[in-house]
């Protein structure tokens, strides 16, 4: 199965976040297209998490510690730990999580 990011439909998951979303049996890849001040709240879940930021510039506290991300930058979020973020500017992520986040499909 191929896909292509310019004829995936776009979700937005929470206010903000527009998704474009990929789910494989054990694992989800999700693009994100960010716009500024957009707030994840505090959560955690199951899912191992690496995020990784693209372009833009992105608040993103874990475990109680924040820090400023940006182009390039990689977060390994483990699974059960508590994490939110922001965007500070417009931003482009993508997350991979494990297993698939049932709850995105």
């Amino acid at each position: 199965m191929d896909f292509s990011l310019n004829t995936l439909p776009a979700r937005e998951i929470i206010p903000g976040f527009q998704g474009k979303l990929v789910h494989g049996k054990e694992m989800s890849l999700v693009f994100w297209d960010v716009t500024p001040g957009s707030e994840v709240p505090q959560h955690h879940h199951k899912n191992e998490q690496i995020m990784h930021v693209i372009e833009g510039r992105f608040e993103f506290t874990l475990n109680g510690k924040t820090r400023e991300y940006g182009p390039g930058d990689i977060v390994l979020i483990p699974a059960h730990t508590p994490h939110s973020g922001k965007a500070l500017t417009a931003c482009k992520l993508m997350d991979i999580f494990s297993p698939a986040r049932e709850e995105y499909r």
